[in-house]
């Protein structure tokens, strides 16, 4: 199943600069190891060493936060939009 990622500017190097990439897979976790494939280095920016999402990157499908439903086993149905979402922390 074919999906689009919209990508943030901080993980954009390891997409040639692309702000949206197709990916294939029928959960989330399928899509991370598709861009992972096309797009090396990628998920350990969005994984943590015991391969699950890491606590400041926000997940999701289709306006789904991933937290909320299956995590990474979450499915990612033909045509789907999946948007990856660093926290943003600082301030006075």
């Amino acid at each position: 199943m074919s999906v689009t990622v919209r990508i943030p500017t901080i993980l954009r190097t390891y997409t040639g600069g692309q702000a949206e990439v197709s990916a294939d897979g029928g959960t989330l976790r399928d899509v991370l190891a598709d861009l992972e494939k096309n797009h090396q280095g990628i998920s350990a920016r969005v994984l943590d060493d015991a391969g699950k999402l890491r606590r400041f990157v926000n997940v999701y499908v289709n306006d789904d936060d991933v937290r909320f439903a299956e995590g990474l086993d979450t499915p990612t149905p033909d045509g789907a939009g999946i948007s990856i979402i660093p926290a943003v922390a600082g301030g006075c």
